[in-house]
């Protein structure tokens, strides 16, 4: 345990010998006297005095004044002073010395006993402050760690979404473009083989771009953004879509694919038809990645009904690779693999049932792997949904963009540093009848609004020297109301939420993500400029 100092103040000698004496004997107290106040107070000021006792009566300073210069000095405030006086016990003696600072008084002639345990008392008072100091010293610290670390977890946050932001800008902005291009293709005379062409072509787009939904998705659902949207859903139509797709990627690959569905399953559920098939599509494609022959069955069934709620298994079974028993758990991890080779040998990034795993959490819902290494896997995903009421369900005809009617006297303003989608979003402009004007940045974009009334501006996000926001910020701000009610689409790669949110902030009318479809632009375009040419009421 620490020494504590203790001061004797008195200003006769033999009363300052006989306290040393007396209070010689306790541990861990080292004491020093003196006659003079004034040589006490400079003793106090210097070194790190716990107790203190004082005579009352002394000749140049008396023991109330010198408790008062002790508690006025932010060095000696808190040292423990115990008033030793011979004179009057009234109770105006005592609150003269407790208001000056004091915290106890020794009555002479001293009592052995008493001033020996009332020192030892206070010893372990200023023991207990000391470590109420150290523990709220260390607790400030701690706060003052957190403080900093909750700061850069907050930087680290941003710069990750940052990072994600520019990433989905960068890879989805050319795949815009090759997809855009596909489009286009599609619309034009092709031979057998170049449609063939075509099909390895938008496939190896939509993988790429699955992948970059993957990692965005990830990053969502860990940051607690990525939301459930529940709303009326065909379980036919997802599990039709489903067999549509996969049935053709099975038979590429030589294996079968076998879809078998429960006759009593509800026509309807409440449900996110988005997510749900997100789900199963990872489930699916898993299965056909990892079976070299055999097959692929997905397979759905009613477990039970309880009033309107239905309890629903989807089951994807394969005849693959299978999985050792230890790295069952391991799959559903963040970029993770079964086995080390296996992302050599399939490729993947190990992300789909990371995802699926959280995806099925926000449903509430359970998920399950049973495997067998060289004889398959299954995957088992069961849920309880809400079961919405039978209706025919509107039949929707998928249109081309060349289906649509071309628009009459439209002049638009295209702002895109991205040559390949520039040409490609040109065209099919120009498919629609409109005249278009291509610059690569904002600046340009403004200079051009300057000499030519547009009925519409395309501005991409993202570009050199000025940026589409900063573009439409100033158009917005502009005196002159022909330029400052120009409609603006905002066409961004990003799929974050708050750079959709910095696009409407900026001033514009409607946000397109890039890979965007060609029919809900036009849609888009014939809203807002019926919007501007409609007679004012």
């Amino acid at each position: 345990m620490e020494k504590l100092k203790l001061v004797i103040v008195d200003d006769k000698e033999e009363n300052v010998l006989s306290l040393k004496a007396l209070l010689a004997d306790i541990d861990d107290l080292e004491i020093w006297g003196s006659t003079s106040p004034n040589e006490a107070l400079r003793y106090c000021w210097n070194q790190e005095v716990a107790i203190a006792l004082v005579d009352v009566q002394m000749p140049e300073i008396n023991g109330f004044e010198f408790v008062s210069l002790l508690q006025s000095n932010p060095k000696t405030w808190q040292i423990m002073v115990i008033m030793v006086t011979a004179i009057s016990k009234e109770d105006k003696s005592l609150l003269k010395g407790l208001y000056s600072g004091a915290v106890d008084y020794l009555y002479k002639p001293l009592n052995p006993d008493i001033t020996t345990a009332k020192v030892k008392s206070f010893m372990q008072q200023v023991y207990i402050q000391r470590e109420l100091k150290r523990k709220n010293e260390e607790l400030e610290r701690s706060h003052l760690e957190l403080v900093k670390a909750k700061k850069e977890a907050d930087l680290a946050r941003k710069s990750k979404e940052n990072f994600l932001a520019n990433m989905s800008h960068e890879i989805r902005t050319p795949i815009n473009g090759i997809m855009g291009i596909t489009t286009m293709l599609r619309n034009s005379p092709l031979n057998e083989e170049q449609s063939e062409w075509l099909d390895y072509l938008e496939n190896a787009s939509q993988q790429l771009l699955l992948i970059i939904n993957d990692i965005l998705d990830l990053s969502k659902i860990d940051s607690g953004k990525m939301r459930i949207d529940f709303a009326k859903t065909s379980l036919p139509n997802i599990i039709k879509e489903l067999s549509n797709l996969f049935a053709y990627k099975a038979e590429q690959k030589g294996i079968a694919f076998h879809v078998i569905t429960d006759e009593n399953l509800p026509k309807f559920i409440l449900a996110d038809s988005l997510r749900l098939t997100q789900i199963l599509s990872n489930l699916i494609s898993n299965g056909i990645k990892f079976t070299e022959r055999g097959s692929v069955t997905l397979e759905t069934k009613l477990l039970s009904r309880a009033k309107h709620r239905v309890h629903i298994q989807f089951s994807v079974k394969d005849t693959g690779i299978g999985i050792n028993s230890n790295a069952i758990d391991k799959i559903f991890q963040s970029f993770e693999q079964g086995e080390e080779g296996i992302t050599k040998r399939f490729g993947g990034t190990g992300l789909g049932l990371a995802i699926v795993k959280r995806l099925v959490n926000l449903h509430q819902g359970q998920i399950h792997a049973y495997s067998e290494v060289d004889k398959g896997s299954e995957f088992v995903f069961e849920c309880w949904f809400d079961e919405e009421a039978s209706e025919a369900a509107p039949k929707s005809d998928k249109k081309q963009y060349t289906d649509m009617p071309p628009f009459s006297d439209l002049h638009i303003l295209l702002a895109e540093d991205n040559e390949l989608n520039s040409f490609m979003v040109k065209h099919m402009l120009n498919t629609w009848g409109i005249s278009v004007d291509t610059v690569k940045n904002g600046k340009e974009a403004l200079d051009k609004v300057e000499e030519t009334p547009y009925s519409l501006i395309l501005m991409d996000a993202h570009m050199p020297v000025m940026s589409g926001f900063d573009a439409i910020r100033t158009i917005r701000n502009d005196h002159r109301e022909h330029i400052r009610h120009i409609p603006i689409i905002s066409i961004s790669a990003s799929v974050l939420q708050r750079e959709q949110q910095a696009a409407y902030a900026a001033g514009a009318d409607a946000v397109v993500g890039k890979p965007f479809d060609p029919v809900s632009l036009y849609q888009i375009i014939k809203t807002l400029t019926q919007a501007k040419t409609a007679p004012q009421q």
